[in-house]
């Protein structure tokens, strides 16, 4: 038996050890929702990071930084 996993896109990654703990994710992953993007916090225990995740794919666009280059 195989289980597909779904395909996740990251949107922002957070330090887990950030004094007030995932509520910058939990914040940022609600401000995403309000614009339509349903996001949520997952754990990396590998990195020891929140990361804000969608199961959809999105298009990347670059910082204004990125695109003076």
């Amino acid at each position: 038996m195989t289980t597909a996993t779904p395909s996740r896109t990251v949107l922002e990654r957070f330090p887990a050890g950030h004094p007030r703990g995932s509520w910058p994710a939990d914040e940022y992953a609600t401000a995403q929702r309000v614009q339509g993007t349903n996001a949520h916090v997952v754990m990396d225990l590998t990195t020891d990071q929140f990361l804000v995740v969608t199961d959809t794919t999105t298009r990347y666009l670059p910082t204004e930084q990125e695109s003076t280059r």
